[in-house]
């Protein structure tokens, strides 16, 4: 995947992370948390076999936008806001 791809479905997810927690982030923090959650996803699916959504446009999206959602939702954990 090329870096474009991965800012693009980080600005995607992020945002849509953001509008599902109800946070106010800039652009550069969705881009940033949703390439975070892409990590965290993937990671987190690795788990349970795999993203059932499988490793498109949609899958990849899906993917970081639940690590983007777990990612809110620790950091609002650790700063006492959840």
């Amino acid at each position: 995947m090329t870096i474009v791809f991965w800012i693009i479905v980080g600005g995607i997810a992020g945002w849509l992370a953001e509008q599902i927690m109800k946070a106010n982030h800039g652009l550069f923090t969705n881009i940033a948390l949703g390439i975070l959650g892409a990590v965290v996803g993937g990671w987190m699916f690795g788990f349970v076999g795999g993203n059932p959504l499988g490793s498109g446009w949609i899958g990849s999206i899906v993917t970081a936008m639940v690590g983007a959602l777990v990612v809110i939702y620790v950091y609002r954990l650790v700063k006492g806001r959840a």
